[in-house]
């Protein structure tokens, strides 16, 4: 059991997948019994939120050293400018909320929009570090209910009965 675990709180962490790839995992009976599911999403939000300080703090160095260098220049540089320059219409558009829009963006589970994405773009826009991390932090667990949901089937029988 304690290696299902660690396998969760592993795969949380890793960047595309996080703690939507882990849930799943964690409620599939194919790599052993059905891990309980309070344990399972602590050991998963865990997982998930380990990174963002790191990812926070220095990623917009990471980019900036990067951005003047022979090979990765280029690409540095492209991320910093495109970063800033979305992050900016964002602001505009969300005005105060963007710490909502940030939760929302984090929470709905679709492609590129965990928890290191919503993590560098507030990085990048020079977010509050405790504000977005509340929001990430609420997002993340609003991605977990979903794709707990999801694994449970609930969606496919609500469907059901719709149509």
């Amino acid at each position: 059991m304690f290696l299902k675990y660690l396998i969760v709180f592993l795969v949380s962490m890793v960047p595309l997948i996080e703690l939507r790839g882990a849930v799943p995992i964690g409620l599939s009976p194919a790599f052993g019994a059905e891990l309980p599911i309070i344990p399972l999403y602590i050991t998963c939000i865990i997982g998930n939120m380990l990174p963002v300080p790191f990812i926070f703090f220095f990623a917009r160095k990471s980019l900036v050293w990067g951005s003047d260098k022979q090979f990765i220049g280029k690409f540095f540089k492209f991320c910093l400018e495109k970063g800033e320059k979305g992050g900016k219409k964002l602001q505009e558009k969300a005005g105060r909320s963007v710490y909502v829009a940030l939760f929302l963006f984090v929470g709905i589970p679709l492609p590129g929009t965990g928890a290191w994405t919503g993590t560098l773009a507030a990085s990048l826009l020079d977010m509050d570090f405790k504000k977005s991390s509340i929001s990430i932090m609420a997002g993340v667990i609003l991605a977990g209910i979903i794709m707990g949901l999801a694994s449970a089937g609930v969606f496919g029988v609500i469907g059901t009965f719709l149509t």
